[in-house]
């Protein structure tokens, strides 16, 4: 049979099959290269050494730390909850009108924190000129800041009941004895660009 395949029809048939292979290869070729540029992209979530080297020149900038020049505040009102405290609970007493804070964002807060089974006060900077400086959602407060802060608006004043987990737990700290529910008023007065 094979003999009855004309020359011209081999060449023919070659040709067809090399252009076949020619063109498998190029598309192989061109999907792996587009799978490695993909892959060299930045995936939001993944932070490479440079993300995290600007990560932390981010939070060298943002180091807590106090300021001066706050306007005073009167003192809030007190509140104690009822029952346990069991979960994280916010109350926005006065909405913001400036910009949302997010995750990652520098902030000036004034804050009035009390005792919430007493109602006594343990630390605040309202009725001082002092504000505090920190970076929001990132580990450098304490859980009930990072996650109650955030989604305030600048100019906003938000009241966080905070369980001790999410506080300072069995440790406690200085006036904040262990296991001590508290209780913060927190004004956001400005985000640091």
């Amino acid at each position: 049979m094979a003999s009855n395949i004309k020359p011209r029809q081999r060449a023919f048939a070659l040709t067809i099959a090399l252009i076949f292979l020619v063109t498998t290869l190029a598309t192989s070729v061109f999907v792996v290269m587009a799978i490695i540029q993909d892959s060299k992209k930045k995936d939001p979530v993944d932070i490479t050494q440079t993300d995290k080297a600007t990560s932390e020149a981010d939070s060298a900038k943002c180091a807590i730390d106090s300021v001066t020049g706050q306007a005073t505040l009167p003192v809030p009102e007190v509140f104690k909850p009822t029952g346990d405290v069991t979960a994280l609970a916010t109350t926005d007493l006065e909405p913001g009108t400036g910009a949302t804070i997010k995750a990652g964002d520098c902030i000036i807060a004034k804050y009035y924190g009390t005792l919430a089974t007493s109602g006594e006060k343990f630390d605040e900077n309202f009725t001082s000129d002092g504000g505090l400086v920190l970076q929001v959602g990132v580990g450098s407060v304490i859980p009930g800041w990072d996650e109650g802060i955030v989604g305030m608006k600048v100019g906003g004043t938000r009241r966080l009941v905070i369980p001790s987990d999410k506080a300072y737990g069995e440790q406690g700290s200085g006036a904040i004895p262990a296991n001590a529910d508290l209780v913060f008023v927190v004004k956001v007065t400005e985000v640091k660009k």
